[in-house]
């Protein structure tokens, strides 16, 4: 199955941003873990949640192209069922 060049760009995004959350959250906490593990704790899990919320946004798009896509099919079949009646 070949992938248009949205889905393309978006499965990059999606890998690219799965590494950068893994190598922000360790930058983040080794630059703040100077401040006690505590908050260098809580700002990389805040870091970490606002990242996947994007993570997850990026996912959305995919799901809906792919859900318009299947819409398209299914109006095609319903419009040449209702040239056969």
């Amino acid at each position: 199955m070949q992938k248009d060049a949205f889905e393309r760009i978006i499965s990059f995004l999606l890998g690219a941003s799965w590494g950068i959350i893994l190598l922000g959250a360790l930058a983040l906490f080794s630059l703040l873990f100077n401040f006690g593990f505590t908050i260098a704790f809580l700002f990389t899990l805040l870091y970490i949640i606002v990242s996947l919320f994007l993570v997850l946004v990026l996912d959305a798009l995919l799901v809906n192209k792919q859900r318009l896509k299947e819409a398209k099919k299914q109006t095609e079949l319903l419009e040449k069922l209702l040239e056969k009646k």
